[in-house]
C-alpha cells in the first residue's frame, strides 16, 4: 500500500511539474463543419410523420478512438433555429406551448463517457438538457469515415452519424393540451449527420 501511494504521489508530481493541464490530456480536437452537419428530427402528427431540422448548431469535440477516456463531446443547439418548413408551426414550437425558446434558448448535451461497441460503432453517454430538464442518455453513433480532406490541405475530415429516439414529454416539451400524445406523438426520432475537421 505504501509503495502504491508513493507511485501515485510521484505521478501527480510529474504531471504538475511538467505543466500538463486537463486540456493537454484531452483527446484530439476537432472543429464542427456547420455547412455539412445536419440535425434532423421526425415526430408523428396523428398518423403521419412531420420532419424538421435545426439550422444552427455548435460544439466542441475531443475524440480519438484510441483514447476514449480522454474523449469528450459538447453540443449546443439554438432552439429558435428549428425549421419544419412552415413558419407558423415553427413559431408555435418555439412558444411556451412547446420549447419556450425565450426562456430556454438552447438544447445542450455534454458527454460523460464514450464507449466502443464493435467495429466503427460507438456509444456516447451524457447529460441532455431540454428546457429545465436534464437527463442522462445513451446515444449510439458510427464513424462513417476518416481521411485527409482533399479540399482543405493539411486537414483530416471525419464523419459521425448519430441516431436515437427521445420522449418529448420526459422533457416537458408540449404543455396543456399539447402534452397529450393523441395529436402529436411522444416519441421523436433524432438523426445527426456530422462532419468534423482537424488540422494534421
Amino acid at each position: 500500500m505504501k509503495i502504491l501511494k508513493i507511485i501515485l504521489a510521484f505521478s501527480l508530481f510529474f504531471l504538475m511539474s511538467s505543466g500538463l493541464t486537463a486540456q493537454d490530456m484531452m483527446a484530439k480536437s476537432w472543429e464542427l463543419d456547420q455547412n455539412h452537419t445536419s440535425v434532423n428530427f421526425g415526430v408523428k402528427h396523428f398518423f403521419n410523420t412531420v420532419n424538421g431540422i435545426f439550422q444552427k448548431k455548435e460544439g466542441t469535440f475531443h475524440f480519438d478512438p484510441k483514447d476514449l477516456p480522454n474523449s469528450k463531446f459538447t453540443f449546443k443547439i439554438p432552439v429558435a433555429s428549428i425549421d419544419t418548413n412552415i413558419e407558423k408551426r415553427d413559431k408555435h414550437l418555439t412558444s411556451s406551448d412547446f420549447f419556450d425558446a425565450e426562456t430556454y434558448p438552447y438544447i445542450t448535451f455534454t458527454s460523460t463517457k464514450i464507449n466502443h461497441l464493435s467495429g466503427n460503432d460507438y456509444q456516447v453517454v451524457g447529460d441532455l438538457t431540454i428546457k429545465d430538464v436534464t437527463k442522462s442518455v445513451s446515444i449510439p453513433f458510427k464513424i462513417t469515415g476518416e481521411m485527409e480532406n482533399p479540399m482543405m490541405k493539411g486537414t483530416n475530415i471525419m464523419g459521425l452519424a448519430f441516431e436515437t429516439k427521445l420522449n418529448r414529454t420526459d422533457f416537458g416539451v408540449g404543455t396543456g393540451n399539447w402534452a397529450m400524445t393523441m395529436v402529436v406523438g411522444d416519441e421523436v426520432n433524432v438523426e445527426i449527420n456530422m462532419e468534423l475537421n482537424r488540422k494534421m
